[in-house]
């Protein structure tokens, strides 16, 4: 006997639901989250960048979270509710609208639980605490990347913060540096920026394509450290230009401390790793880094007061003092560098970046920025490495 329609129909209504489960799954990707953690000045900017791409991009969520650490304000509200009251950072990026899909959260845990792709940008120093909190609480799959220019140093050496995460938490972790004053990408002043990789060239694309904009170009290179040294070191740099500023030593000098200041760069991230390729200081993360920064910056202007004071004021009452609670990284990494050259008997063939500590720390006066030019290097870069002689 012939099967009614009735028994015919449940198979056919199966089949269906399967079938158009299939197209969902092929016309509705899943969509990467982002949140970034750190709502600093440079940190409000990478927001508003990515938030901006978000909303136009069809493989990311628009939403993008911004943990913030959370303050009170002289008017007695909290900072992330009048971040989300007013979609603006009005303690380090006033005026500027970040985007009404960006949302602060000051719980850390809460900011990161579903993103798979995680935007590090705080001061270096908190970076080994954030991450302590994170282990375990992010997704498996989760890709980071660092916006964040400094290094630790350890007992066993330094580490570079893209390697602290990655370590920590178990992820993959890109870099993007450049010739990025905050203030001006924040009223869309073209800039350039550049993300270091170090396998994965189809994730680099991805954070590229998260960053780029029309007056915020973004390139790709596979060398993690190099960027990462790049951006770390010109900060020390910047420190010894703004010696030279308050001292109002001229151009001619500026220029030179800047152009020592780059062979010290080089010379330091190639033996901490050979790997680092020499192009890298012809991106934007290189040689227009350390350009715009010895220019102007915080590091740059602080430098500058402390030479023309003498030396009398700290840096940290002038940090209190100019940065609105902004964080200076030249002086914390310039005392980092010195453990490691101090350690590895390296110091008298980095006599800038030695100086540069001495000077910071109170042993000499900002006047011996230029002095120590009288020592004759004892470095070279023969072969792509740096060599002794």
């Amino acid at each position: 006997m012939a099967p009614t329609v009735e028994s015919q129909q449940p198979p056919l209504e199966a089949e269906n639901i399967t079938t158009t489960t299939r197209v969902e799954n092929e016309v509705s990707p899943i969509k990467s989250k982002v949140t970034v953690v750190g709502s600093g000045n440079w940190g409000s900017v990478a927001a508003k960048l990515i938030a901006s791409n978000t909303r136009k991009l069809s493989s990311f969520n628009d939403e993008v979270r911004m943990w913030v650490f959370e303050e009170t304000l002289p008017t007695g509200e909290k900072l992330s509710e009048v971040i989300n009251r007013t979609n603006e950072n009005v303690k380090y990026l006033p005026g500027i609208k970040l985007g009404e899909n960006v949302v602060a959260d000051p719980d850390l845990e809460n900011a990161v639980r579903d993103a798979n792709m995680l935007v590090f940008v705080t001061p270096h120093q908190f970076m080994e605490g954030i991450c302590r909190k994170l282990v375990g609480k992010i997704r498996e799959d989760a890709e980071a990347i660092s916006l964040i220019k400094g290094m630790e140093v350890k007992r066993e050496g330094p580490c570079m913060i893209s390697t602290l995460i990655s370590e920590q938490l178990g992820i993959n972790c890109c870099v993007l540096m450049g010739a990025n004053i905050a203030n001006e990408i924040a009223v869309e002043k073209f800039s350039e920026a550049t993300v270091g990789y170090r396998k994965h060239k189809e994730i680099a694309e991805k954070w590229v394509h998260l960053f780029n904009t029309s007056y915020f170009m973004v390139s790709a290179v596979q060398d993690v450290e190099g960027v990462e040294l790049c951006g770390t070191l010109k900060n020390v740099v910047a420190i010894a230009a703004g010696f030279v500023d308050g001292l109002e030593m001229g151009n001619n000098t500026k220029a030179a401390i800047m152009r020592i200041g780059l062979r010290e760069m080089k010379a330091f991230s190639k033996l901490l790793f050979p790997s680092v390729k020499d192009t890298t200081y012809f991106e934007s993360c290189g040689i227009a880094d350390l350009i715009t920064t010895c220019l102007g910056g915080r590091n740059r202007k602080c430098a500058e007061a402390f030479a023309r004071n003498g030396g009398k004021r700290s840096f940290d009452e002038l940090e209190a003092e100019m940065l609105q609670g902004q964080k200076l990284q030249g002086v914390s990494t310039a005392k980092e560098v010195y453990e490691v050259l101090s350690h590895r008997g390296w110091l008298e063939l980095f006599p800038l970046f030695s100086t540069v500590h001495e000077i910071c720390i109170g042993h000499l006066p900002p006047s011996a920025i230029v002095e120590y030019s009288e020592h004759t290097p004892k470095f070279s870069l023969v072969g792509g490495s740096a060599q002794f002689f």
